[in-house]
């Protein structure tokens, strides 16, 4: 009726609805249910005073508001963050052994698409770039014309035609850094492993100047992208026209691609949860904390990212740092977002929202310490900026809001090319160019919303181990790195999810 996660834990979390008067018997005692308990949400197994801290995960999640009594339901009405920081040390990068590598026998591949630059993608997309919100109209025009044309059938290779439109672009200040984080992400999401070339449409005197923008990014392997300007070429109409005819000329040249076995190290796996749960920490995200674990062993490379989704739990990163520069680059950006937050009278404890308070989320550094599960176990290797390529293969942190379209959309531009997203209340996100895996965390969940979920972890709260559901993530990652379409990919979602996050001023 109620897991128990650890012996040091105050806190059972409920399977079901548990009503007054219900008995649990624990390895230690008996507790009597006082309160109706909702399924995911926590109840008291000890007497907790005001003021003391409760731990799940054997780690600290909040602060007693007020008295509370065994049996009691632990939820906002009575425990919050309260000022209380986890105690950060100098442990930072002590006691972690290099990753065992695989053998070669033990090594995976999958079928994917090789970029001149020696990247490796796992879908074959044209795509349409607006260089500020002006265009983005004619982008989308231009990827739906060529859709409806039917000329993609001739195109077999061909995963289809994206348009990247932007509400950005102008309205900030030239050569500014909130402008170049811009151009950073539209240049990464275009000059990215599942992009084969790409058309760039300007409206022509945007802050955003697209030979500006293309200059920060890497060269173009046959010379620079095509740039229609609708201030020069006439009007909307008559873009559009010269914008489809140029994907009609790329489309060949991405045809000519085709997928080839290529090892298991070149894949680049953004880490992702919405609409978390209760069960998030418990089955789902220590599920794909294994997946990641073994593509890590395999040598590729996975990116966390979510900085607020952190907060309160970076301690566990920090231990796990390479180094103490690492530790100290995590610990910066956390310290940025804190400023950020006090800045606008906010805190970063806003965050749980609504629903994953509704599923049994009580305060930030519980949900953190569920969302840190998806990172694995191994050692962090590098924290970059939003939108950045690491360098470095292994756990990544990436510095992104908790906002799940605009996290996504940075990894992605950093050179993600397979996102495992999971989630406790439900989701239909999809992200192109990169194929999205949905991992529900309970099976009420997965056959509720079934059309939207590829796999289910809940199978972990009915006898299931974590190891069995984590191997089964890593072979449908794999799988849809292969090209096997993912359920948000058969709904045709995942280009309105493009978001890039939009700092400074407004003018």
């Amino acid at each position: 009726m109620a897991v128990l996660l650890g012996d040091r834990d105050d806190v059972a979390i409920a399977r079901q609805m548990l009503v007054p008067g219900t008995i649990l018997v624990t390895a230690h005692e008996s507790v009597k249910v006082r309160q109706a308990v909702p399924a995911g949400h926590k109840l008291a197994l000890r007497a907790i005073e005001c003021g003391e801290r409760v731990r799940r995960y054997g780690q600290t999640i909040g602060v007693t508001t007020c008295d509370i009594a065994p049996g009691d339901h632990v939820h906002v009405h009575n425990l919050a963050v309260g000022g209380h920081r986890p105690e950060l040390d100098d442990a930072a990068g002590a006691g972690n052994a290099p990753v065992a590598m695989v053998s070669e026998s033990e090594q995976r591949t999958f079928l994917g698409f090789r970029r001149p630059d020696g990247r490796v993608g796992t879908r074959n997309y044209v795509g349409v770039l607006a260089s500020v919100n002006c265009s983005s109209s004619a982008a989308r025009r231009t990827a739906e014309i060529v859709r409806a044309s039917g000329m993609l059938a001739e195109f077999p290779n061909v995963d289809g035609v994206v348009a990247f439109a932007t509400k950005g672009g102008c309205g900030a200040r030239h050569g500014s850094p909130e402008l170049a984080l811009l151009q950073r992400t539209l240049t990464g999401v275009v000059e990215h492993p599942n992009v084969a070339a790409f058309v760039v449409i300007s409206l022509g005197c945007e802050t955003n100047q697209p030979n500006e923008m293309i200059e920060l990014g890497p060269s173009v392997d046959d010379g620079r992208p095509t740039v229609l300007t609708i201030q020069e070429r006439g009007g909307f109409e008559h873009t559009v026209a010269a914008s489809v005819e140029a994907v009609r000329r790329l489309l060949p040249r991405a045809n000519d691609l085709a997928r080839e076995p290529v090892p298991a190290s070149e894949l680049m796996l953004a880490l992702q949860c919405g609409g978390s749960d209760g069960w998030s920490g418990v089955t789902a995200n220590p599920a794909l904390g294994r997946a990641a674990d073994e593509l890590v062993r395999q040598g590729g490379t996975v990116v966390l990212a979510e900085t607020p989704e952190v907060y309160g739990g970076e301690h566990l990163l920090t231990r796990r740092a390479r180094s103490p520069e690492v530790a100290a680059k995590l610990l910066e950006r956390i310290g940025w977002w804190e400023r950020q937050a006090a800045a606008v009278g906010g805190s970063i404890d806003n965050n749980p929202s609504p629903g994953n308070k509704a599923g049994g989320l009580t305060t930030i550094y519980e949900k953190s310490l569920g969302a840190i599960a998806k990172g694995g176990s191994t050692p962090l290797n590098e924290v970059v900026g939003y939108a950045d390529r690491p360098t470095e293969r292994g756990l990544v942190h990436m510095d992104t809001p908790g906002y799940d379209p605009v996290s996504v959309t940075g990894q992605v531009a950093g050179g993600c090319t397979v996102v495992a997203f999971t989630t406790g209340r439900g989701s239909a996100f999809g992200f192109k160019p990169a194929p999205v895996l949905k991992i529900a965390t309970t099976s009420q969940l997965y056959a509720a919303q079934e059309p939207d979920m590829d796999l289910n972890a809940g199978r972990i709260l009915e006898g299931a181990s974590i190891e069995e559901v984590g191997r089964k993530i890593f072979d449908e990652i794999l799988a849809v790195a292969s090209g096997k379409e993912t359920k948000s990919e058969l709904a045709d979602l995942g280009e309105e999810e493009f978001n890039p996050w939009i700092l400074g001023l407004t003018f």
